[in-house]
């Protein structure tokens, strides 16, 4: 069993275990729950310009500890304040260190920016915990999931008014795994089966993409001159983690990137 196989077995264990302690209903009648949403593919579309998606997260399967010093009202604020398109929190405890408390102190710090809720999606169950701690967008893997769980997942989240993000790894997922109900699709240049990171995965990708998707890029990014070049292959989004995280002020180093993609503020997506 690889890491991808031992995160959903533990997932669906998660998923079971919240049920029984909290209803549907219930779900539905927390305060964050009739929130209007931010749109995320709104900001990643309209812009001229590469857009950070910035992440906050604890700790990975791959690396461990990066940050566990910091707080997330703080370093979410500073990514706002950076020019952030939108953030990211992680609500896996297990293997990222993640919480919904994490989520819920970022949304109150950030009422209105675009707040992804990352995670491992397997249940229609966590579309409405995402909804009930104040998210906009949830994150749907495809590694993770049958072509017709995401249908159906990605069905639900729009009924819910949630922005869907795909996330894929190669061209076999992309072909089975887009539809209707997806907004972003999300290239993830690590293997989730071997965490080795490769820009050349979104490259390959980007031309299979319809151009009825916003495309972003994760994992691998690291600095301004690989943005750009994702960037003038169609990207409008890039979602950055532990570059930011594993410095002592990730907004800080947030700001220091966007001070360099300034230069490049008059690029236009290459035609391909």
């Amino acid at each position: 069993m690889n890491i991808l196989e031992k995160i959903i077995a533990r997932k669906r264990e998660e998923v079971s275990e919240a049920k029984t302690k909290k209803s549907i209903s219930s779900l539905e009648k927390e305060p964050l729950f009739s929130r209007s949403t931010s749109s995320l593919t709104s900001a990643l579309r309209d812009s001229s310009s590469p857009r950070i998606i910035s992440e906050f997260k604890r700790k990975s399967p791959s690396k461990g500890i990066i940050n566990d010093q910091v707080l997330p009202e703080i370093v979410t604020a500073d990514y706002v304040n950076a020019g952030a398109a939108g953030l990211s929190v992680l609500t896996d405890s297990d293997y990222f260190g993640g919480s919904f408390d994490d989520f819920l102190r970022a949304r109150k710090a950030n009422p209105q920016i675009p707040m992804l809720r990352k995670d491992f999606i397997v249940d229609e169950y966590q579309l409405f915990e995402a909804k009930s701690i104040g998210a906009d967008v949830i994150l749907l893997i495809a590694a993770c999931l049958t072509p017709s769980e995401i249908t159906k997942l990605s069905k639900k989240a729009h009924e819910l008014g949630l922005e869907v993000l795909l996330e894929v790894h190669n061209a076999e997922e992309l072909a089975v795994s887009t539809g209707d109900d997806i907004d972003i699709v999300g290239v993830n240049n690590r293997n989730l089966k071997t965490f080795e990171t490769s820009i050349e995965t979104s490259i390959a990708l980007s031309e299979l993409i319809p151009d009825s998707f916003v495309k972003i890029s994760e994992s691998g990014l690291k600095d301004a001159e690989t943005i750009v070049k994702l960037y003038q292959y169609g990207y409008k989004g890039f979602l950055i983690g532990e570059t930011f995280m594993k410095t002592v002020n990730p907004g800080a180093a947030l700001a220091d990137l966007q001070k360099t993609l300034t230069q490049h503020s008059n690029l236009n997506p290459l035609v391909l």
